[in-house]
């Protein structure tokens, strides 16, 4: 009995750790809706074409920012997002790892990750932002109380570049839903239009939750 008890206690810690390796965990960003919610905010958002793309410039969206002390919108995910991060006297992360939900990849180089903008900046621009004040698109661009900011791989996000849902998704179908209520949330608290292949792309997505 007591080697069965045993083999149990080992079979169990095993599958802890897979559990473990497979699913690390990762801090999130805060706002994410429920699919319900999520749901209700897509329906009531505006439908139109794009505009003013010629127009976009990254330097209307001023970021990074400092947010406390030395600390500036970036290095204040790297420690939101990151796991037994470790800052020198700039703020700068010097340990720490970091998993990149987008790819399911886990980083030990702060280097190695960025910030991703959930609706980029020109996506947003095309979409409303032009209209705003300079003080209204420097808080959305370096945005903390919405699921606006993403630390992800460096070149998954290049990929994404300012594409929407209806021309790139993250390669792990598992976060599709998370990834479709968070930019519907984003795209919602500031009232920002969406394309009809966006629209049906985000409600495909849903389909995940």
């Amino acid at each position: 009995m007591q080697r069965v008890i045993a083999l149990f206690a080992a079979l169990c810690a095993t599958l802890a750790l897979s559990l473990a390796v497979s699913s690390p965990a990762s801090a999130t960003p805060p706002g994410i809706p429920s699919t319900a919610t999520a749901t209700s905010q897509l329906a009531a958002l505006t439908v139109a074409n794009e505009a003013n793309a010629a127009s976009y410039n990254r330097d209307l969206f001023p970021h990074w920012i400092t947010i406390s002390g030395s600390c500036d919108t970036r290095e204040t995910v790297l420690k939101r997002d990151g796991s037994g991060v470790v800052t020198n006297s700039s703020c700068s992360a010097t340990s720490g790892s970091w998993y990149s939900p987008y790819d399911g990849a886990t980083w030990t180089l702060a280097s190695d990750v960025d910030i991703d903008h959930m609706v980029a900046l020109s996506e947003a621009w095309k979409s409303g932002a032009n209209a705003w004040t300079t003080a209204k698109r420097q808080q959305f661009a370096n945005e903390l109380s919405s699921p606006q900011l993403w630390a992800v791989t460096d070149n998954v996000n290049q990929s994404k570049g300012d594409k929407d849902p209806a021309a790139w998704k993250p390669s792990r179908t598992a976060f599709w839903c998370t990834y479709a209520k968070s930019w519907i949330a984003v795209k919602y608290k500031y009232a920002l239009k969406l394309q009809s292949a966006e629209k049906s792309a985000l409600t495909t997505m849903l389909g995940y939750c």
